[in-house]
């Protein structure tokens, strides 16, 4: 571990520091009297000894439309001359989230993912080949100075440039991979293609987008690793709120900085642990841009349980998907991933696909896009499969090797919706 004192408290001693540290954030909300602020004080709340960690779910939610009205400095609970960074979402789903730091931020943000980078066995003195991507995206710089908390030797390839990619990581001879778990699959990919092997390689580090068990199983067939997710939002700090550990059972929730809870999406009700649900952080000792119950969009479900690692940290399951992810199909709904483990599962098609909603007339359809590993047509069982897993109907069209688009920067785009013209792919219909 990174911190023992920390991942390994006893679930009372860490009750104690979340209750201390809610206070000092409600204090401080109060004191900036921005949206947060003034949002207790009309839920009646005065100072943050009103506040005990049950009461938590009584209070005010915060949203990403908050921060857009706020953009780009309007949450701000110090001073602008305190910011160091300013880091943000991609803005793929219209304009950026920008998130400011200040160099208290930006030390915690290292040591989150110093452990992060710990949970996959790294060590002061291994080798991180970083190929997230450096920017506003808060993905390679994070890692990055994670690894430099750490000790280790951080290689900031960034994304893309694949052939220069495999070079570094025979010639550097890496033992830990960092980048998204699509474009690990391409790098496996690009390695075999090269005829090399990475034999120092023991362990990676994929997030930024969920993935399943089964494209875990694909990322550990081409590479000779153990393949272990990370979860983390630029809104709550960027990658380090969660991890797996080398058990491979869940993400070890951060909370002595970030509470962690799960609700219900559509009434915004505490669900029960074990059971789906919109996770909600709260950031009680982030400065520049503290949040209160800032719901993710993200759904997964909660575990309390003992991990054999030693760590007594919250696990929150893989992401299931986001809200506003799930695909409606003719009133079934059905999140990406779930169709991912369904095409993965079958062992007939490689772990490249893509969904293309076709909305061009009323009766919307879902056309599934993937790539069969022999030269059987694995179309009826696949759709037979989905019907069974999902309750859904879609169409699958099985396309040559290498028609479905590979990831070289950035995130794995796994729906497309096509409403006029042309299709997005060749050979669908």
């Amino acid at each position: 571990m990174f911190d023992p004192s920390a991942e390994a408290m006893s679930p009372d001693e860490r009750a104690a520091l979340q209750r201390h540290r809610l206070w000092g954030l409600v204090d401080r909300l109060l004191a900036a009297d921005g949206v947060q602020g003034r949002r207790l004080k009309e839920a009646g709340v005065a100072g943050g000894s009103d506040v005990m960690l049950a009461d938590l779910r009584n209070l005010p939610f915060t949203t990403k439309r908050d921060l857009w009205d706020g953009y780009p400095f309007g949450m701000l609970a110090v001073p602008r001359d305190q910011v160091a960074a300013v880091h943000g979402s991609s803005g793929t789903r219209g304009r950026p989230t920008l998130v400011a730091y200040t160099k208290a931020d930006l030390d915690l943000w290292a040591a989150m993912c110093a452990r992060s980078l710990a949970c996959a066995g790294a060590s002061p003195g291994s080798i991180v080949h970083n190929a997230y991507g450096y920017g506003l995206f808060t993905g390679g710089i994070g890692l990055h100075q994670g690894g430099v908390a750490l000790g280790a030797t951080v290689v900031p390839m960034s994304g893309g440039m694949t052939d220069r990619q495999v070079r570094m990581l025979t010639d550097l001879q890496a033992d830990i991979l960092t980048c998204t778990p699509a474009y690990a699959l391409r790098l496996g990919e690009a390695l075999a293609e090269a005829g090399v092997e990475a034999p120092a390689l023991k362990a990676g580090l994929f997030g930024a987008e969920p993935w399943s068990e089964e494209l875990r199983t694909a990322i550990e067939d081409v590479l000779p690793i153990k393949a272990m997710d990370i979860y983390g939002l630029s809104e709550v700090i960027g990658p380090g709120v969660a991890t797996e550990c080398l058990e491979q059972n869940g993400l070890h929730v951060n909370e002595d900085h970030f509470i962690v809870e799960a609700v219900d999406p559509g009434t915004g009700e505490p669900v029960e642990d074990g059971t789906p649900g919109e996770l909600v952080f709260t950031t009680p000792t982030k400065q520049a841009l503290p949040l209160l119950r800032y719901r993710t969009g993200d759904i997964a479900s909660l575990d309390r349980g003992e991990c054999p690692c030693g760590r007594t940290l919250t696990r929150m399951s893989k992401v299931l998907g986001r809200v506003d992810d799930m695909i409606v199909i003719r009133g079934v709904n059905v999140y990406p991933s779930e169709v991912e483990r369904v095409l993965l599962g079958s062992g007939k098609v490689r772990p490249h696909y893509q969904l293309v909603v076709d909305r061009r007339t009323p009766s919307v359809r879902l056309l599934v896009a993937c790539e069969a590993l022999s030269d059987g047509d694995p179309r009826d069982e696949l759709v037979h499969a989905l019907h069974e897993a999902l309750g859904l109907t879609a169409e699958v069209f099985v396309l040559p090797a290498g028609t479905v688009p590979r990831v070289e920067v950035g995130k794995a785009v796994r729906v497309v919706s096509w409403e006029d013209g042309g299709p997005p792919l060749p050979g669908l219909a």
